[in-house]
């Protein structure tokens, strides 16, 4: 019977062949006198440490690297609508944990795949919001500018887009984008620059408009400008 290439019943290496060994991950037990210091695992010193994590942090506690990580990370937020169980969002937690964002937000479902992170999860804060009203309480409390990442008609690109230093990015799901909750102008009136100039100790406001890097991007603060 004729085999479909690819299908897991393929062999693959050449008949009379041997099946190529498994690489291994990480490092075996620790050699030598026993490093000191509260950030080593006593059991990862003992049996070996093969976790998917830099050569800096082998053996190292995995409460000891967060700490560690928090004294890095940066002041930007990335947050994500879940609202259809979408595939891509541990793709989105993978890379905000490889820019050091200072945590993820997962608004709507709390539920989502997790296979994307490739357990980069465990390192990077991720906090829950049922609602978006939820989400935008929560930033406005922090202070944060809150920037939607999606392509409207007014959109601007974000490589030219100067992004404040304490914002959080939000993303929608592939397909729909940002929902229309998400995007909608907040309800009290927003000064403009042209209207009310900012005060001596009153960072300037950057115009409402919607970003995503390349032509056609775009970035939408249209629900932050005012909080």
């Amino acid at each position: 019977m004729n085999q479909t290439p690819g299908l897991p019943d393929e062999p693959r290496h050449e008949p009379g062949e041997a099946e190529p060994a498994k690489a291994e991950v990480g490092v075996g037990p620790w050699e030598g006198e026993l490093p000191e210091g509260d950030h080593w695992d006593p059991d990862l010193l003992a049996d070996g440490d093969r976790r998917n994590v830099l050569d800096k942090y082998r053996y190292w506690k995995h409460e000891a690297i967060v700490a560690e990580l928090d004294s890095r990370r940066h002041n930007f937020h990335v947050a994500i609508e879940n609202w259809q169980h979408d595939l891509n969002i541990g793709t989105v937690v993978r890379t905000a944990n490889a820019f050091l964002a200072k945590e993820v937000h997962i608004i709507g479902r709390r539920r989502w795949n997790r296979r994307g992170a490739m357990v980069t999860d465990r390192y990077q804060h991720v906090r829950h919001h049922p609602t978006v009203e939820d989400f935008v309480q929560w930033a406005q409390g922090e202070g944060l500018a809150i920037i939607g990442i999606d392509i409207f008609p007014d959109s601007v690109p974000l490589e030219t887009y100067e992004l404040p230093r304490d914002c959080v990015l939000v993303f929608g799901q592939e397909g729909p984008g940002l929902t229309p909750k998400s995007t909608r102008p907040p309800p009290p009136p927003c000064p403009s620059s042209s209207s009310a100039p900012p005060g001596p100790s009153t960072p300037p406001r950057q115009p409402p408009s919607p970003c995503t890097p390349g032509s056609g991007g775009t970035c939408s603060t249209s629900t932050s400008e005012c909080y």
